[in-house]
């Protein structure tokens, strides 16, 4: 593990700290049965049922895992 050798300044802790920015995740629109929703790509999508429980997770048209 690296450890500094000298002690780093409140000023340059907080600069460095600045730096960091939170990004807006990319959002992908699908139209389903007339509903619009919105979803990260690249992740399994849940299935449910007309009473909303879940029934199993989906990716690519394909049954992914049970839920």
């Amino acid at each position: 593990m690296a450890v500094p050798k000298r002690k780093m300044s409140r000023a340059n802790t907080r600069a460095r700290r600045s730096q960091w920015k939170a990004s807006v995740p990319t959002l992908v629109k699908t139209v389903e049965n007339g509903r619009v929703t919105y979803s990260l790509p690249h992740q399994a999508k849940v299935v449910t049922d007309s009473n909303g429980t879940e029934l199993f997770l989906e990716y690519k048209g394909r049954k992914v895992a049970d839920a």
